[in-house]
C-alpha cells in the first residue's frame, strides 16, 4: 500500500500538476467514506493519511460517560483514563479507531473515489490554466468519440469538440493531429470544468489570418469582418490605414502562398479576400466582384441594400442555395435583397420591337417573319443586302427559299433606291 500511494501521489504530481496536498485531502475523504461502511457512525471520524509512511489511520472524537448507551460516540470513564490519566466525565478524547479490516478493501474502495476527486482537481488546474486562453488556438490530436462530441488531447489536459462546433465536411479519426481554436473554458458544466474546442468559428480563421500574415499580425493590416459556412466558405473584408500596403495583395502572399497554407488547414475550405470600403455600396460592390452590381440603393436605418444586377449575373449572386449572398449579407452588417435588371430587358425588347416594324415596312413581311429575321441577328437592312445571302435568309425562315430570295430581292431595292440615299 506504501508503493501505491507514493507512486499515485507521484503521478498526479509530476505528470498532472496536482497539488499533493490535494491528494492527502481527497485521500482522506475516500478513506472516510469507506471507514463509515466498516467502522460504523463513529462520533467525529477523521481520516490520517501520511503520503510519505503510506499510512492511513482513522481517528473518533468520542464522549467521556459513566455507562455506554452508543459505542459509536461514547467511552467508558475507566476506558477513557487510559488514554488521558486526569478524564473526567463530559471530555472529549480522540482515539484511534481504525478497523483491523479495513485495510484493502477499503483502500480499493478509497482509491477509486479518490481517483474521482483527482479528475475533478485536474479539471481544476485546466480551468486556471486554460481560463485566459480563451481565443487562442492550440495543437491536439483526436483521442475518442463520446457521443457526437469528439474528445481532443492537449498534452496535459483534454479538450471537447461538440457536434455544433464541427466542420460538416471534416472526417475526425483518432490519432488525426489538428489544429483548433478554443471557443471556450466552462467552468460550470455539468461534467465539471471543460475546454471547448471549435473548428467552424470564424474566429478560427482570423487567428489562422493572424498567424500567417505578418501584416495583419503587427495591425498594419486589418480584419474588418469575416462571414463563414465552414467546410465550404468563408469572407474576408480587410483594409490597412497605409496607402502603401496592399491589404488584400499581403494576405494572398507571393503566388498565393500565405492564402494557400490558411485554405489547405481548412482542408480546401474556398476562402474570399475582399476589400474593404467605409461606404456600404461600395462594399457591397466589392464583396459581390467580379460580379457587375448595375444599381444600389442602401437603407442606413433598416440595414437594408437593395441592388440590380444582370439576368445573366443572378444567380452567381445569389449562389448555390444562397450561400453567396448570405455571406455576402454577414460580411456587410446588411440584409441583401438581389433583383436582375427589368429595364435592361425592356430596352431590349424595345429595340427588337423598333427592328420589327421597320423590317415589315420597308419590306413588306408580316411580323411574324419580320421577327424571324431579327431574331436570327438580320433585323436591319444593311445586313440583308451586304452581310448574309438566300442560303443564310433561307436557314432563319425554316429552309424557305422563294421568301428568302423575296426578301433580299426587296432589300437590295430599297438600298437602292432615292428615299435610301
Amino acid at each position: 500500500m506504501i508503493s501505491e500511494l507514493k507512486a499515485l501521489f507521484d503521478y498526479y504530481e509530476k505528470e498532472k500538476g496536482i497539488d499533493r496536498g490535494k491528494m492527502v485531502e481527497a485521500l482522506s475523504q475516500a478513506v472516510l467514506a469507506a471507514s463509515k461502511k466498516s467502522i460504523g457512525p463513529a462520533r467525529e471520524l477523521r481520516i490520517d493519511v501520511d503520503p510519505e509512511k503510506g499510512t492511513i489511520k482513522a481517528f473518533a472524537k468520542l464522549l467521556v460517560v459513566e455507562t455506554v448507551t452508543n459505542a459509536f460516540e461514547e467511552l467508558p470513564l475507566a476506558k477513557a483514563r487510559k488514554f488521558k490519566k486526569d478524564a473526567v466525565i463530559g471530555d472529549e478524547i480522540e482515539i484511534e479507531v481504525t478497523h483491523p479490516n479495513m485495510g484493502r478493501i477499503a483502500a480499493q474502495t478509497a482509491k477509486q473515489t479518490m481517483l474521482q476527486r483527482l479528475r475533478m482537481a485536474e479539471k481544476e488546474n485546466l480551468y486556471e490554466e486554460f481560463k485566459d486562453r480563451t481565443g487562442d488556438v492550440v495543437n491536439g490530436v483526436v483521442r475518442r468519440f463520446e457521443k457526437s462530441d469528439v474528445i481532443v488531447d492537449l498534452g496535459k489536459f483534454e479538450g471537447v469538440m461538440t457536434s455544433k462546433e464541427r466542420v460538416s465536411t471534416e472526417d475526425y479519426t483518432p490519432g488525426d493531429r489538428m489544429r483548433f481554436y478554443v471557443k471556450a473554458v466552462e467552468k460550470d458544466s455539468g461534467r465539471g470544468p471543460e475546454i471547448i474546442l471549435s473548428r467552424a468559428h470564424p474566429n478560427f480563421v482570423r487567428r489562422l489570418f493572424e498567424f500567417e500574415v505578418s501584416e495583419i499580425g503587427d495591425r498594419t493590416v486589418e480584419i474588418a469582418s469575416i462571414a463563414r459556412e465552414a467546410g465550404y466558405r468563408t469572407k474576408v473584408a480587410v483594409h490597412s490605414e497605409d496607402e502603401k500596403v496592399d491589404p488584400v495583395g499581403a494576405c494572398v502572399g507571393l503566388r498565393g502562398a500565405r492564402v494557400k497554407n490558411i485554405v489547405r488547414e481548412l482542408n480546401n475550405e474556398k476562402v474570399d479576400i475582399i476589400r474593404w470600403k467605409s461606404d456600404p455600396a461600395e462594399f457591397v460592390r466589392e464583396a459581390l466582384k467580379p460580379l457587375k452590381v448595375l444599381s444600389i440603393k442602401v437603407n442606413n436605418e433598416k440595414k437594408e441594400a437593395r441592388l440590380t444586377v444582370s439576368e445573366e449575373d443572378l444567380s452567381k449572386a445569389i449562389g448555390r442555395r444562397g450561400q453567396n449572398a448570405r455571406l455576402t449579407s454577414r460580411l456587410v452588417g446588411m440584409d441583401l435583397v438581389i433583383e436582375k435588371d427589368e429595364h435592361a430587358a425592356e430596352v431590349f425588347a424595345g429595340q427588337i420591337g423598333s427592328a420589327v416594324h421597320h423590317l415589315v415596312d420597308a419590306l413588306g413581311v408580316s411580323e411574324a417573319v419580320a421577327h424571324q429575321l431579327t431574331q436570327g441577328g438580320m433585323g436591319d437592312l444593311s445586313t440583308l443586302v451586304s452581310g448574309v445571302d438566300v442560303d443564310d435568309i433561307a436557314g432563319v425562315l425554316d429552309g424557305n427559299l422563294e421568301l428568302a430570295a423575296q426578301i433580299l430581292a426587296k432589300a437590295q431595292a430599297h438600298a437602292s433606291a432615292p428615299a435610301a440615299q
